[in-house]
This record gives structure tokens, sequence and C-alpha cells, in this order.
């Protein structure tokens, strides 16, 4: 049986990302102080749907998996994604 290989990434790799989710934080914070009406929610959704794809990409290595497991991560994402949008679609016009 094949050994995995070892992914060795740099710490700067880990530092750039982590201060990457930090800034983003900040913009959230800051953009819900806003005030923006409907689209308040919708930009906090897509900065954390942001954040979640860097901890996803490097701290838990999706980068270095098949493309495959990629495509079948993919679905339950927009799934959930059209779950979402048709739960505010249906909130917003009511």
């Amino acid at each position: 049986m094949k050994e995995p290989e070892a992914h060795i990434v740099p710490h700067k790799t880990f530092l750039l990302v982590w201060l990457a989710l930090l800034a983003l934080t900040a913009i959230t914070v800051t953009v819900a102080e806003l005030h923006l009406g409907r689209f308040s929610m919708l930009t906090a959704l897509a900065i954390a749907s942001l954040k979640a794809g860097l901890v996803l990409w490097f701290f838990m290595h999706l980068k270095y998996e098949s493309r495959l497991f990629k495509w079948l991560l993919l679905a339950p994402i927009v799934t959930l994604a059209v779950i979402i949008g048709l739960t505010f679609f249906d909130i917003w016009y009511r």
C-alpha cells in the first residue's frame, strides 16, 4: 500500500491566511455597523463563506485533495446555499 505524501506548508502561508481571517472578521464587524438594510445579512454571509473557504482550502488541506473530492464537497455547499437563498427570498417578499 502506498504511503500518503506529506504536505509541508510553510508557516508563512498559515500566518498570512490567519491574518486574512482576522481582517475579514474586522470587515464583518464594520459592515454590521453600517446598517445596509436587506444586504447586511447577505454581506455577512458572503464574508463568512469566504472565511470558510480559506479554512477549508488551507487549514484543512483541501488544496491537496483530488479533483473528484473537491467536486463532491461542492454539492452539499451548493445545496445549502440554495436552501438559505430560498429562505431569504421567502422572508424578503412576504
